[in-house]
């Protein structure tokens, strides 16, 4: 299905996109050569990031012995905390300025690899925590040069980190999500080995995969990069610069290998052909979204997060409420494509062909509801919560939402139909319950 006219020139729109490309390792093992790694990017004393749990696992193991065998010096941080919070980000940092680092390594899912990106930000160029924070919650301001190396090693198949320049983290003060987002926090290298997902419960490959899902979903739908305001100078383009051929190639590939795995990488962790093709979906998903940007899902799903009161889901830490990423973006999603579809209808027939639909009769009238149904099916089929109340919130919680959400401007303005604060109260209401 051809999208060509998608990218139609218009009289004040951009007329150029970038590519900031990661560079990336991938293969079962390729966790053993990261020691050589850190070495050619003249990493002598490296601080190692990851969480309690995988810090007792097989992948901290691998990257530490061959982190001594390259002779490189390390000391490891294995405190970060599963979503992490603006609390959380402080407590590492502090860590990072303290270690006298000259490269850093982390090892985990995407709480770690954004808590490690911080902590390198800050440790290499001070500031006042809010002064990198993304607008209107914080200044925004551009970073003064280069950080130091990091080299991110994904154990979850899911948030695509190692690929992007974004930081995000829980606000408390607001309760909710926001993040830091810079060409410069993306990693030098991602070492990216499917076996370490092979371990990782059922529950936790769902979420993960669906935070893939909508990241090519959202990627291929943005608004066009000819319709964002052209910049004044080069440098001025935003990494999400809205959905261009080159991240549609991304968003493509990664539909097409979520639409035909994720439901067996969840049923079964000896899939091993899935749980591969999940991770690799998420990386490709990762350079999408990590040049596109991604739009309403994600965030409304900020508050969503941010907000949660009691909600304790299998296979996460059950110390504190918590809604893991990509369950906190997917139980909104089919609304807010819902609300997308009319924008770029045959983008969405598109997606949910991808993912397995069968579009043979639909019209670009039927785009919505299409889709809607593909991924209402996928939800059921790997026990994901019933829409946002089925992660604890009713309706009288949306206006907090929406505001939450409304806060979320450099996502919202990459939805390819504008949104407002009703509009997204609107959207919040048809995703209270799904079925």
């Amino acid at each position: 299905m051809s999208c060509c006219h998608y990218y139609e020139f218009t009289e004040t729109g951009d007329d150029i996109f970038s590519v900031d490309a990661a560079a990336i390792k991938y293969g079962p093992g390729s966790l053993r050569e990261v020691g050589d790694d850190a070495g050619m990017l003249g990493i002598t004393r490296a601080a190692v990031f990851t969480d309690p749990v995988v810090g007792a696992l097989e992948p901290v193991r691998s990257v530490l012995e061959s982190l001594r065998a390259a002779g490189i010096d390390f000391e490891v941080y294995n405190q970060v905390r599963v979503e992490p919070t603006d609390e959380s980000f402080k407590q590492a940092i502090q860590f990072a300025r303290e270690g006298r680092f000259d490269g850093y390594i982390s090892v985990g899912g995407g709480s770690v690899m954004d808590t490690c990106k911080a902590a390198n930000l800050y440790a290499t160029w001070p500031a006042d925590f809010m002064a990198y924070v993304n607008a209107p919650i914080g200044e925004a301001l551009p970073i003064p040069g280069p950080i130091k190396p990091h080299i991110a090693c994904p154990t979850t198949s899911g948030t695509g980190s190692e690929c992007t320049g974004i930081a995000v983290f829980d606000f408390l003060e607001i309760r909710a999500k926001t993040g830091i987002a810079a060409r410069e926090l993306r990693p030098s290298r991602a070492v990216i080995d499917p076996t370490c997902t092979y371990s990782l419960p059922a529950n936790v490959v769902a979420a993960s995969g669906f935070d893939v899902l909508s990241h090519a979903l959202e990627s291929y739908t943005a608004l066009p990069y000819t319709q964002r305001v052209r910049p004044e100078r080069a440098h001025l383009r935003p990494m999400s610069q809205g959905a261009n051929p080159y991240s549609d190639m991304g968003s493509r590939e990664a539909l097409r290998l979520a639409g035909r795995y994720l439901e067996r990488a969840v049923a079964d962790a000896g899939d091993h052909e899935a749980r591969d093709g999940m991770m690799f979906a998420a990386t490709l998903a990762g350079i999408a979204f990590g040049n596109a940007g991604v739009h309403l899902p994600h965030g409304m799903s900020y508050s969503v997060a941010g907000m949660v009161r009691n909600f304790r889901p299998a296979g996460y830490p059950d110390d504190a409420p918590i809604c893991p990423h990509g369950m906190s973006v997917i139980v909104n999603a089919p609304a807010a494509f819902r609300f997308t579809a009319s924008a770029c209808p045959e983008r969405h027939l598109e997606g949910a062909r991808l993912l397995g639909a069968n579009i043979h009769n639909a019209t670009e009238d039927d785009a919505g509801e299409v889709l809607v149904q593909k991924l209402l099916a996928l939800m059921k089929a790997t026990g994901m919560p019933n829409g946002v109340s089925g992660v604890g919130y009713e309706e009288t919680d949306i206006p907090d939402l929406a505001a939450g959400a409304y806060l979320q401007q450099r996502l919202l303005k990459n939805s390819p139909r504008p949104v407002n604060e009703q509009s997204l109260a609107n959207i919040y209401h048809g995703a209270l319950t799904y079925w």
